[in-house]
Parts: C-alpha cells; structure tokens; sequence
C-alpha cells in the first residue's frame, strides 16, 4: 500500500448497473503506515451525479473528497 492518502468517499458502478458510496476512514499506526476500512454503505442510485450530490449533502464532502471508479 503507497503513503498517499485514499479520498474519503467513493462512488463505483456495482454489477447491477447500480451507483454505490464507499465511506473510506484512515487512520495510522505507530509507524506513520496508513491502515484504512472501508464501509459500503446500503443505499444505490441511478446516476454517479445522483450518489455525489448525497454525499455532499449527507457528509459535507468537498468534490476533492469524492473519487469514483
């Protein structure tokens, strides 16, 4: 795993068609190495512009904070 820094949020398509938000958290140890979980949240949408402006509106997430697949 690299030291850059994975975005907060990310939008991907699931094999149904179906947009999906993955809620990412990093935290470090005690050597400075990044260790981050992922949540995949329950809730699908039709379009990528759709789970975007969810994110914004649920989480307060900047479009920097946003990557999608």
């Amino acid at each position: 795993m690299s030291r850059i820094p994975v975005r907060p949020f990310l939008v991907a398509k699931d094999e149904e068609g179906a947009f999906r938000v993955t809620v990412r958290t990093t935290r470090y140890n005690s050597q400075g190495y990044p260790l981050v979980s992922a949540e995949l949240l329950a809730d699908t949408f039709k379009t990528q512009t759709a789970a975007k402006a969810y994110v914004r509106e649920q989480y307060r997430a900047e479009p920097g904070d946003i990557a999608t697949k």
